[in-house]
């Protein structure tokens, strides 16, 4: 007896298995992540005459080494490629590294090479000589613009801090994104002493937003950054005017995506025992509610936590991050605070 054999079970498993591999291949750029890390000290071994920067020398008060700094690049590696998971980050921004040097070796030396990263980064006014910066993957943003904005203390107050990184580019051929990278004048010296720092850079940078809006009412922004202050705070609400993602009134058209995460207790950074979070995406409403083009993957902005980036914290409770100092001790973690990121979507997102 002669059996029939039928081509249509095989073609429609192949069919199928197609379907399947087109769906994942979707599944793999369907989503845009937006990194932002505080790496706490990238230095690189030498002493650069113009800067503060002799503590991070291998006879500096921390022996910062070679291999120090090579042990440090490869953690942010690791880092930047877990936070990515299968498809690593779009863009990340970077805040306390020291020049051009170190995240070269960064995007060029580890693994990251393969994924052909671009770097945005120059020298700041900054008297430690630590400074923003930006990565970003040429396949999926084609860079348009970037200027560094320099913020302007109040009358009379001559210190120099951090500039705002600005960049521009086209997101996957389809949409425009517009991005600050914000490193914010810390609390040192008192947080109500210092405050008009943080206030200063507010209004900087509300500026350059507004400035935009001006030609194009509808541009997507992302700010993102060590803000040195909590959601909450004068700088971030008045001087910013970053508004709480339940509002159903928002006059700055600002959107603050840490608010629902501060609410919830979370933190990016842990001082004598109590987590802040420091660390924030704002949108734009444009970007945050939007029918067609870019929008903000629900939850919004999130801390990566992993255990990796943690250690327990024996002086009070829980975890903390693993960082690369105690003091003038050599640690050999990570960073003393934890990275964020967001998921930005092609089209409305389901909030």
């Amino acid at each position: 007896m002669k059996v029939k054999f039928s081509f249509i079970p095989i073609l429609l498993l192949i069919a199928l298995a197609l379907a399947a591999v087109k769906a994942f291949a979707q599944s793999q750029t369907e989503r845009y992540r937006v990194m932002f890390y505080n790496v706490e000290n990238l230095f690189d071994p030498f002493d650069d005459s113009l800067k503060l920067d002799d503590e991070f020398t291998s006879r500096g008060t921390r022996y910062w080494t070679w291999n120090r700094m090579e042990d440090k690049i490869n953690k942010t590696y690791k880092t930047i490629t877990a936070v990515g998971e299968w498809d690593l980050p779009m863009i990340v921004g970077f805040c306390e590294v020291e020049n051009r040097f170190v995240v070269n070796r960064l995007i060029k030396e580890t693994p990251l090479a393969r994924f052909g990263y671009e770097l945005v980064h120059r020298e700041s006014p900054d008297a430690r000589g630590i400074d923003v910066a930006l990565i970003y993957r040429p396949d999926l943003f084609s860079l348009l613009e970037k200027h560094w904005f320099r913020v302007e203390f109040p009358e009379g107050n001559d210190r120099k801090t951090r500039e705002i990184l600005y960049v521009s580019g086209i997101v996957d051929g389809a949409d425009t994104l517009h991005v600050f990278v914000n490193h914010w004048p810390s609390k040192y010296g008192g947080e109500l002493e210092s405050e008009p720092g943080r206030m200063a850079a507010a209004a900087t940078l509300r500026h350059k937003v507004d400035s935009i809006r001006v030609f194009y009412p509808n541009a997507k922004m992302l700010l993102m950054g060590d803000f040195n202050d909590e959601p909450l705070s004068a700088p971030l609400v008045k001087g910013l005017g970053a508004c709480d993602p339940a509002s159903e009134q928002c006059p700055s058209g600002l959107v603050n995506l840490s608010l629902p995460l501060a609410k919830a207790g979370l933190g990016s950074h842990k001082y004598q025992g109590t987590w802040s979070l420091i660390d924030q995406m704002v949108v734009t409403q444009s970007l945050y509610v939007n029918e067609l083009g870019l929008s903000v993957l629900a939850p919004g902005q999130r801390i990566y936590s992993a255990p990796f980036l943690l250690e327990p914290d024996q002086a009070y409770v829980g975890s903390k991050p693993f960082r690369t100092y105690v003091g003038f001790k050599y640690n050999g973690g990570f960073s003393d605070h934890l990275p964020v990121y967001v998921d930005l979507v092609m089209g409305r997102a389901n909030w």
